[in-house]
């Protein structure tokens, strides 16, 4: 591989921290190492402070209080928690859950483990273009539907789901309504009073701030909703989830997300012609490629696209200087194609023909046209490689 030219084009996976979010969190780690749950002395007041201010900049992006923020190590515990600690605590509501299928793994996997203890999940189809139907939501739901949980973007192919709609119907049945906002936290307006929305789930590293760290949206009233703590030994986070708090990550969440909501507009507007330039190099050149998912309602940096007669795999392969995914970074290292690419309805060679683009902050209009020749050459090649009656 040519260590010169390496084009990171994977941001849905993960993102790099951004200097300036260095920078905030750097005294965390050395000066100001107190533990924020020490209220005795400078040192833990000093952290508490940091924290608490963190805390209320994140509740300002949802129009939250920031006593409904609980920090976790991301996503996929704030998903826990959400899921296992809502269904213990609210059992008389009723045992009924539904989601639909194109959620990330964390909320799927979850659900399966809720189905081990007695509970009953609805997985709801997705429309071609990646969207669930609000009407076929409002028809699934039972007099003992507890919770909805669908995801605001989708981690793979960028649509955006019509979470507010999903959350009017929510409230008009009195049901909580749970939010995976990974892909969408601070890159979207997210209002939860005006979307409805009772929990929400993200985490740092998608947005250029550290890993290891994220949050839960948490509602306190209208309805309150009260949570089974999953991680016992403290009172920390309100009772909701104990551990000393990573007060260097927390520092750099806030920091991070105080970054993109400044420069959300503009920085959505770049990312969205480096996409479309991307999109549009690869169709010109390789005018069958089949673009999966909603172009109208999707995350302005993300593409992900089908290249029929090449198995995505050994197109990662041949183009090792890009880097790209064929799905979830979460997924992987499966052999199975994307279950969200299957849930579309498409051929199942077409699912293993699927590659995942995305581009950030840190993306150049030299890195697209680099990255177009390319992927559009060895697609080419590939295709030359492969026998005629597969053709």
């Amino acid at each position: 591989m040519n260590q010169e030219k390496r084009i990171y084009l994977d941001y849905n996976s993960t993102t790099p921290v951004d200097p300036r979010v260095f920078d905030a969190m750097a005294p965390y780690f050395t000066e100001k190492f107190g533990n924020a749950a020490s209220r005795n002395h400078p040192f833990g007041w000093e952290a508490e402070e940091a924290v608490e201010k963190a805390r209320e900049i994140i509740a300002q992006v949802l129009n939250a209080s920031s006593k409904e923020i609980v920090f976790t190590s991301g996503a996929t515990e704030s998903i826990n928690l959400a899921i296992k600690g809502l269904c213990e605590a609210n059992e008389e509501k009723g045992k009924h859950i539904i989601t639909q299928v194109t959620e990330h793994k964390v909320v799927l996997d979850t659900c399966k483990t809720m189905e081990r203890r007695g509970w009953t999940v609805n997985y709801l189809p997705v429309k071609k273009d990646g969207l669930v139907d609000p009407d076929l939501l409002w028809e699934s739901i039972r007099d003992d539907t507890m919770v909805v949980i669908i995801m605001h973007a989708n981690n793979e192919i960028g649509t955006i789901h019509p979470t507010r709609e999903i959350g009017g119907i929510c409230k008009s049945k009195e049901i909580f309504f749970l939010v995976d906002g990974a892909q969408s936290f601070a890159r979207l307006p997210t209002n939860v009073e005006e979307m409805g929305i009772d929990l929400l789930a993200a985490s740092g590293h998608k947005i250029y701030g550290p890993k290891g760290i994220g949050f839960l949206y948490v509602r306190r009233r209208d309805p309150k909703v009260n949570l089974t703590i999953q991680i016992d030994g403290g009172s920390h986070e309100r009772g909701k989830r104990s551990g000393t708090l990573a007060v260097p990550l927390i520092v750099g969440l806030a920091k991070a997300t105080e970054i993109l909501l400044d420069e959300r507009d503009e920085e959505n507007q770049r990312l969205k012609k480096l996409r479309d330039k991307l999109m549009m190099g690869i169709l010109d050149a390789l005018p069958d490629t089949v673009v999966n998912g909603s172009m109208e309602h999707r995350l302005s940096h993300n593409l992900n696209v089908a290249f029929p007669n090449v198995e995505a795999e050994s197109l990662l392969m041949g183009m090792s200087d890009i880097a790209c995914s064929t799905g979830s970074a979460c997924t992987s290292a499966s052999l199975e194609p994307s279950h969200v690419i299957k849930a579309l309805g498409v051929r199942e060679e077409l699912a293993h023909s699927s590659v995942r683009f995305s581009v950030g902050r840190f993306t150049s209009e030299e890195e697209i046209d680099y990255a177009i020749k390319r992927i559009t050459t060895t697609v080419a090649t590939l295709r030359e490689m492969v026998p005629l009656w597969q053709k």
